[in-house]
Order: C-alpha cells, then structure tokens, then sequence
C-alpha cells in the first residue's frame, strides 16, 4: 500500500524505499526489519545528547500531565520563564554582563530567522517613527547561506533550484562574498562598504555556513565582520540554529569570536532534538523599541504553540544537562578524535578540502559529477544505508554531525565507510 505521507526534501517520483524507524537510543536508529544506522548526522543536526536521552524523556512525560498547552499571548508558565532565564544566562556576553535580554519562543529554526528579520525591521521602523533614525529595510546576507523555507528565510539564503519556484515571493537583498581561504579580506570590504548604505542587518550562520556546503570560515572574520557592523550601527543577526548547542565547540559559535550579536536565533538542540522548540534573542534597545502605551506598535508575531510547555520543559531538562554535567568535555574529546580520523581520510586521492569546526567534519569527493542535483549524493546516501549509516551528501560533499554520545567503535564504521565511499565513487576509482 502506498504512504499518503509527503517527505521533505524526497523526490517520490524516483520511487526509492524509505526505511522506517520504530524505536531510537543513544545514537542508534532502530528499523522494522531488525537493523541498525548509526545516525551520523544528528537526524538533521537536532539530536546532541543523544536519542530518547532519559532526563529529558521524564521531563516531557511529567510536563505532558501536568500542562500541555497554553496560549502565550498575555499568559505564562515557569517551563518557559525558566528556559529563557537559562538561554539568557548561556549566550555570548559583552564584558561578561548580559547583553541578549529578551527572549521570543518560536517552533522552528526557520520561524526563529523569520522573527530574528522581522525584529530587525521592526526596530528601525519604530526609530523612524520616533524621529530617532533615518527608515533602514535592506538586509546584508553572506554567500552560499542557508537560514530555512519560510518565505523570509529563503529571501535571506541563496537563491537556486531549492526555491526558484517562490522567486517572486522573495524581498530583495545584498549578498556579500564568503570569506573563502585569501579572499577574507574582499569579503570584509565588501561588507564595509555594503554597510556604509546604512542596512538594517547583516544574518550570519557564525563560523560554518550548515547546507549551503559546510563552509568554515575563522573566527578572525566573524569577529571583524561584528566590529564593521558595530561602527555603521548595523544590526548583527547571528543564526545559531545549526552551529549552537557546542556544534562548533562551544556553546554557540559566537563566543569563539568574542562577538555578541544583536539578535540571536536558536533552535535543533534547544530541546536535545527531542521536540520542536526555538528561539530568538534580543537585546534590550530592540525590545524597547517595540514596547509602548501604543498596542499598534506591538510586536506582531506567533504561532498557537508559541512556547508550548511539553517543548519548554524538555529544553530545561536540557539546560540542566549542560549546567551539570560535562557536555564540553565529552564534544572536545569526539572532536580530537574526529579530527584525527578525518587527517588519515584526507591522505587518500579520492578526497580534498577537508575541514572542521568542533564535532562538525566535511570532506569533497573528487569527482566531475559535483553539482548539489547530481546522482551521486543519492548514491551514496544509499551506499551509507546498506552499511548502517544515516548520512546525507550535499552533493558532493559528505559531512559529519554525530550526537555527542558516539564512541569510537561506531566512529570507525563511519570512517571505514567514507574510505570504501572513496574507492567506490573518487575519480581515482
């Protein structure tokens, strides 16, 4: 019988099988016909400590019978009081005091984006009607950036075969080139003087852009990209959603910077990637730009489950998780060790541009058959499936973005399988 189910990001016309999952622990997904993945990629970079992980399952079953669901629009409850105490007292901070003093519940990374812009504008529209500043609306965005499919979002990203359909629903932008390795410095002064038109924001994905092919750039130019936006009162939009949650090797990959954005969007891991969960951070003059006796200058944006309790709960249970136990300890050792299988993977011909930021790896398959719709990216997610493995090419390119609770035996099947991938698929091959 045929699913009615339409999968994201699946091409159901090329009628491939679709594996289904019954049960998951650890970072094991568990399949109906008795077999086994190791789940390389975190199930789309959310899951950190693991699946199924027993705290924050007891979280969610406690809060599932005490408060399910309540309207946040003029109500509250502690789950969410305390995830924003507990996000507010984690982000980045200027001269270690605070700076991001508000927090906005949303459910997904691409909705956090969406408020993140839509903060932005709201900020400088309220300036302007204040007298305070000049009407700012045009947004700055980097090369090859992906920040989600809801129309803002894709209007920030880069424009392709992924959303070409909705071109006409996209606002316009200025692009600023990726700071790839001996073009740093174009970027930094593309960015300055894109900023000396006086944008509203510049939305960053910090130190590693995530599917728009898992680009490092240095810290050196996060933190210099802050300082011009600084000097031309640009507001920094940081999308933590992907790098956030010690992806990066730290808690967010700002503080690797020592940058402090204006606004920041988080989400995946906020919950350990057990349930749908985001947020954005502001600081307190683009909160007090909104808040007035006038209700028609209120901030207008939500979702019926904005700040659900049964999500809330589970990202406590995960605060507590990374305020008690040695979350950074166990990311920097599955780093070290990454890293050291990833330097042997690079020594083969059939691989090049090897790179890393914290438990986030990426390698090139050197082959002529390299566009983001080649068959080679099916091919292999199917390769890696006959071996045990979830992973998920971007086109070419094979990353890595395990839980943190990978041990080294099940690192060494997924390097034993980029290796076989290699002599397969390279085009020494």
């Amino acid at each position: 019988m045929t699913s009615p189910v339409w999968h994201p990001f699946f091409q159901h016309g090329l009628n491939e099988a679709i594996p289904h999952v019954v049960r998951a622990e650890g970072a094991l997904l568990h399949l109906a016909d008795g077999s086994t993945l190791i789940d390389a990629i975190s199930s789309w970079w959310v899951t950190t400590h693991g699946h199924c992980h027993p705290r924050i399952a007891a979280a969610i079953a406690q809060q599932a019978g005490t408060l399910d669901q309540l309207i946040f629009a003029g109500y509250t409850h502690e789950p969410a009081e305390e995830v924003a105490r507990g996000l507010i007292a984690l982000a980045p901070r200027a001269d270690n005091q605070p700076k991001l003093a508000h927090v906005f519940y949303s459910d997904s990374g691409s909705t956090a984006v969406e408020v993140a812009l839509k903060m932005a504008l709201g900020y400088w529209h309220n300036l302007a009607l204040d007298g305070l500043a000049q009407p700012r609306s045009r947004i700055l965005v980097l090369e090859h950036s992906y920040h989600g499919d809801t129309i803002g979002a894709m209007s920030v990203g880069e424009r392709g075969v992924y959303n070409a359909a909705w071109t006409p629903l996209l606002f316009d932008v200025d692009t600023i080139p990726f700071p790839a390795p001996g073009r740093e410095q174009a970027c930094l002064d593309a960015l300055e003087a894109a900023c000396a038109r006086h944008p509203a924001g510049f939305v960053v994905e910090p130190l590693i852009l995530g599917a728009g092919g898992m680009f490092v750039y240095s810290a050196d130019v996060l933190r210099e990209m802050a300082a011009i936006c600084r000097r031309h009162g640009v507001l920094l939009i940081a999308d933590e959603v992907m790098t956030g949650w010690g992806r990066t090797g730290a808690i967010f990959a700002c503080e690797q910077a020592g940058v402090v954005p204006d606004i920041m969007a988080v989400a995946k891991g906020i919950t350990g990637g057990a349930i749908p969960l985001a947020a954005t951070l502001a600081t307190a003059p683009i909160f007090e730009a909104h808040r007035s006796s006038d209700r028609a200058r209120l901030f207008y944006h939500s979702s019926s489950y904005t700040a659900n309790p049964i999500a809330c709960a589970a990202a406590v249970a995960n605060l507590a998780i990374w305020r008690e136990e040695d979350v950074l300890g166990r990311i920097k050792q599955l780093a070290q060790t990454m890293a050291d299988r990833l330097a042997t993977l690079a020594c083969s011909p059939a691989f090049a541009n090897p790179r890393q930021a914290g438990t986030i790896v990426a390698i090139d398959l050197v082959t002529p058959d390299a566009g983001y719709l080649s068959d080679l990216a099916p091919r292999l997610r199917l390769f890696f499936q006959d071996r045990g493995l979830l992973l998920r090419p971007l086109g070419n390119t094979i990353y890595l973005m395990p839980p943190y609770c990978l041990d080294a035996q099940q690192l060494d099947r997924i390097f034993a399988a980029l290796h076989a991938a290699g002599e397969k698929f390279g085009l020494h091959a």
